[in-house]
Formats: C-alpha cells, structure tokens, sequence
C-alpha cells in the first residue's frame, strides 16, 4: 500500500481491496478517486470526468449532515463514491441502466468495501419499480446528459453515448423523479451547460423545485463559463420569500491563465481526497 502521492499524503480508510494481488482485467483500470478509494474503468468507454469531482464536492458540501444518498443516472459509480467517500456514515442507492457501468460500479463498491451501506440498482430510475414511493432521501445527486440525440458527434463507444446524449432522460426527468424522492429539507445537486441553464430553470418550476444557489464553472481563468453547478429544493420546504431568490456564488475557477490548478480547485480537491 503507497501513503503518498507526489508528496501528497493519502487521507481517509484505508479499504480492503488495497490488500493482496489486484487483478485488472484487459480493457480496464484502476484509477484513483478519493483518498485510498479506487474506481474501476473502461480504457476505451466513458471515464470520470471534473464534472463528477464537482457534483459530488458541491452537493456533500451543502448537505454534510446527509444520512441518506440519492445518485440517479450514477453511470460507473464516480459521484457516488466520492459522495461516500466524505459521507462516512450515510446510505446510499444508485441508480443506472447501463449493465456494463453498473458491474464495474459494482467491482469499484466492493474494493473500496461499501458494499454495507450501499444499493447499486440496475434500472431506468424513470421506471417507477426502480425507487419505491416511500424511498426518501437527504441528498440527491445527478450528473445528467446535457445533449439531446442527434446534435452532436455521439462517440465510438456505446457507454460514452449513453452518458453525454439524452437516451434515457433529460434534466427535467432527473429534476422530477429528485424531487419525489427528496426527504424533508432535503437538497438536489446537479451540473449542467451554463449555456443551457433556461432548461435547468424549467425542470426546476416543472418538478416544483427552488434553486437556492448556483456556481458558474470557469475550466480556464479569463474564459466565459461552461457549466454550472445547481442545488434545489422542493418549493413546500422553503418559505414563500426564497421561491424567487437564487444566490449566484462567484465563479470556480478550475485552472489559472497559465494552466497551473487554480489555488481553490486544488483545495476542492483536497476536500475529495484527490491529488492537488
């Protein structure tokens, strides 16, 4: 077992799957993710991406007391993860409808030894038999395609198409099926294009939702904003007076002019238990 990296002390438990021989099947790897956590993925299919980093990050920062998880569309089990990985003691349930992602999600859960405190289901989350009616949760957690089929280039890869074009939902089918699935109080968090964000003010008022605050993503400093980062709450938990008010954080900045990390971004990822 290595304690560092690049100078890096690796913090958090110390899983498990960390012991012994360690075998990676071919067309797949192991990579880092959080602390001692590793996560299984396709060399060829869709990875982890900064957006995962930042939906998990975002979400657990404003929610630290979150006992119960939602991940819907969780994909290989990135955000999730993460999500565990600073959410010590809660339960979670993902929910993803690619076989392929969910057997490794299911091989990177067992590794990082969540498999006690976590249910990685196999479905369509719009499928009403996938949650239960009385399935609530603290937290809701959602990396959602943001293109709709046939605008774009979909890839060479079936996994990659699934995961960035809208063939199993769009935001509004996350925003509604969060919001039936929120406890009391409880908070939505989800990314999407800053250039798409009158669709994600839509889902909101559709699903009965309130965005209390959102971050605009700057991925080079100088350069406008490519994503967003939203949390919401269902309208009945909040008083009249916040249904209107969104407070818009000051941009995270993910690298500086010179392509250097950005000094905060590099503390979000410490917060994560990734390398600065």
């Amino acid at each position: 077992m290595t304690t560092h990296f690049r100078g890096w002390a690796k913090p958090g438990p110390v899983p498990p799957g960390t012991e012994g021989d360690i075998e990676v099947p071919p067309g797949e790897s192991l990579d880092a993710l959080s602390g001692h956590f590793r996560i299984y993925q396709l060399r060829a299919g869709h990875r982890f991406s900064t957006d995962d980093v930042l939906t998990a990050w975002y979400g657990t920062t404003w929610v630290p007391s979150a006992r119960t998880v939602l991940d819907l569309g969780s994909g290989i089990g990135s955000v999730g993860m993460i999500a565990a990985w600073r959410l010590t003691g809660a339960r979670f349930v993902t929910v993803e409808a690619q076989a392929d992602s969910v057997a490794l999600a299911r091989k990177s859960a067992a590794y990082n030894s969540l498999l006690d405190r976590y249910s990685i289901r196999h479905g369509d989350f719009r499928d009403e038999a996938t949650l239960g009616s009385h399935e609530t949760f603290d937290l809701v957690l959602g990396s959602p395609p943001y293109f709709p089929q046939g605008t774009g280039i979909e890839g060479d890869h079936p996994q990659k198409v699934a995961c960035r074009f809208e063939l199993r939902g769009d935001i509004a089918d996350y925003a509604r099926v969060a919001g039936e699935h929120l406890a009391l109080g409880g908070v939505f968090a989800c990314v999407f294009p800053e250039e798409q964000r009158a669709r994600v003010e839509a889902a909101a008022v559709a699903a009965k939702l309130v965005i209390v605050r959102r971050r605009p993503v700057v991925f080079k400093e100088g350069e406008p904003a490519l994503v967003s980062l939203f949390l919401m709450m269902r309208a009945g938990d909040l008083p009249e007076a916040m249904h209107r008010r969104v407070w818009e954080e000051p941009p995270l900045v993910i690298r500086s002019a010179d392509g250097a990390v950005h000094p905060e971004y590099s503390a979000v990822k410490l917060a994560i238990g990734f390398p600065p």
